[in-house]
C-alpha cells in the first residue's frame, strides 16, 4: 500500500521514521512520499519536502511567511492528490496539518489518519469539530487523551506512547560509560547539568540566556552541556552565550547528554517526557516576552492546569514548571539547588516518574499503530 505522511518538526520525523519502519515489517510492498526529515529518508521512500522548510513558531514569525506557508500547503495537497495514496497519515502540527486534511477530504475519498493527536484538550478544543469531520481515525499516544475524546463522542485509539519505544530502542543499544562519554565530547569528569533550550530558533532566543545565566553558580561542582538541536548552528547559539560561561554543546546526541546527567533544565514539550524516560530530575522552563499575558491565559483561557506532559500525565505537579512570568533566574536557581541537593526531593520525583512510566505502558506504540492501520486499510 501507498502511505503518505507529514510531519512538520524533529520529534515527528523521529516518531514517524519508527511508524515507518513498523509498517514495512506489517506491509512488505508499503511505499512512501512524505513531507519530512532526515530519519524518515534513511527509512526509504520519496521526501518531497523537508519539515525545516515548514517549521514557523509564534504569531510573527508565521505572520511573516504566511506566503512560504500556503504555497508549501498548496504543493503538499496536489502532490497528495496526484499520487493517490492508500492513506494520509498526519503527525502532530496541527495548523498545517488539519487544513491539509479539510482539502483532501473534501477533494478525494483518501482516509485520513491523524497519529500523535492534536493538543486540543489544553488549547482551541473547537477544533474537535474539524477533528470529527475530516479524520477518519485518530491514533492517541497520551492516555489521558480517552477520556477527553469520548467526552466528544469519539472514538481513538491508544497505542502506547512512542517515546517510550525510542528510549527503550537507544537503552538497548547505548550501555556507554559516563568516561566513554565525557571524552568523546570533550567535556570534564564533573557531574553534568543538561540544557536543552527547544529545537527551534525563537525557543532558544527566549529560553537560552535566563537558563544559562540560572545555572552557571553551579559551574564549580558540575559542567552545563547544551543539547544541540539538529538544525541550528554553533553561531546561532554563541550569541547567548556570555564570554566566559562554561558551557558545552554537543550536537545531535541528546539522548546520550541525557543518559549521562545528574539534572537538567527542559523546554515544555516532549523533551520533557524523555528527560522522565531517562530518569532526570527536571525543571521545566518555558519564558516568554509577553510573560504576563501568557499567565492570565493560563490561568483563564487554558482548559488544563499543567504545561509539561509529565505533569499532564501524573494529573499532578511532579517536576516544577516555571512559565512566563515564574521562569527567573531565582526560580530556577533555587529549584535547580533543591533537585541538585535534596535528595529525598529527588527520589521522590524518580518514583513518580515510575509510575509515568507504568501508566504510560510496555514499548511497542509503532507496531500497534501500525497493525491497527494496516488492519483497517485491509477490511
Amino acid at each position: 500500500m501507498k502511505y503518505y505522511l507529514i510531519v512538520g518538526e524533529a520529534s515527528g520525523d523521529l516518531h514517524a521514521s519508527n511508524l515507518m519502519k513498523a509498517l514495512k515489517e506489517k506491509d512488505s510492498e508499503a511505499e512512501f512520499r512524505f513531507f519530512g526529515g532526515d530519519l524518515m529518508l534513511a527509512v526509504g521512500g520519496t521526501r518531497v519536502k523537508h519539515y525545516k522548510e515548514l517549521a514557523y513558531m509564534g504569531f510573527i514569525p508565521v505572520l511573516m511567511h504566511l506566503r512560504t506557508i500556503f504555497k508549501n500547503m498548496d504543493v503538499c495537497e496536489q502532490d497528495i492528490l496526484l499520487w493517490q495514496p492508500d492513506v494520509l497519515i498526519l503527525v502532530d502540527y496541527p495548523g498545517f496539518n488539519l487544513d491539509v486534511a479539510r482539502y483532501i477530504k473534501k477533494h478525494s475519498s483518501i482516509p485520513v489518519y491523524y497519529y500523535i493527536s492534536p493538543k486540543i484538550w489544553a488549547w482551541k478544543e473547537w477544533r474537535i469539530k474539524r477533528i470529527k469531520r475530516d479524520i477518519d481515525e485518530m491514533f492517541s499516544i497520551l492516555p489521558f487523551e480517552i477520556d477527553f475524546y469520548k467526552k466528544h463522542n469519539y472514538p481513538i485509539h491508544y497505542i502506547g506512547n512512542p517515546c517510550v519505544d525510542a528510549v527503550d530502542t537507544f537503552k538497548a543499544h547505548h550501555l556507554e560509560t559516563f568516561d566513554s562519554f565525557i571524552k568523546e565530547n570533550g567535556l570534564t569528569d564533573k557531574p553534568i547539568i543538561a540544557l536543552l533550550a527547544g529545537s527551534r530558533k525563537q525557543e532558544i532566543k527566549d529560553n537560552l540566556p535566563v537558563m544559562i545565566e540560572a545555572a552557571s553558580v553551579y559551574t564549580d561542582k558540575y559542567q552545563l552541556v547544551l543539547a544541540g538541536a539538529p538544525s541550528i548552528e554553533d553561531s546561532y547559539y554563541s550569541q547567548y552565550i556570555k564570554v566566559g560561561v562554561q558551557l558545552k554543546i554537543v550536537h545531535n546526541q541528546t539522548y546520550r547528554l541525557l543518559q549521562q546527567s545528574k539534572a537538567a533544565l527542559v523546554t515544555s514539550g516532549t523533551a520533557t517526557l524523555e528527560t522522565c524516560l531517562f530518569h532526570v530530575p527536571q525543571v521545566v522552563c518555558y519564558y516568554t516576552p509577553l510573560g504576563k499575558i501568557i499567565a492570565f491565559l493560563k490561568r483563564h483561557v487554558l482548559n488544563v492546569q499543567f504545561i509539561s506532559l509529565v505533569n499532564l500525565i501524573a494529573n499532578k505537579e511532579v517536576v516544577k514548571e516555571l512559565v512566563a512570568d515564574k521562569m527567573t533566574v531565582g526560580n530556577i536557581r533555587s529549584e535547580l539547588c533543591t533537585i541538585l541537593n535534596d535528595k529525598n526531593y529527588r527520589q521522590n520525583m524518580l518514583n513518580e516518574y515510575d509510575n509515568i512510566i507504568r501508566i504510560l505502558g510496555e514499548p511497542g506504540a509503532s507496531r500497534k499503530a501500525a497493525q491497527q492501520m494496516v488492519a483497517l486499510l485491509r477490511k
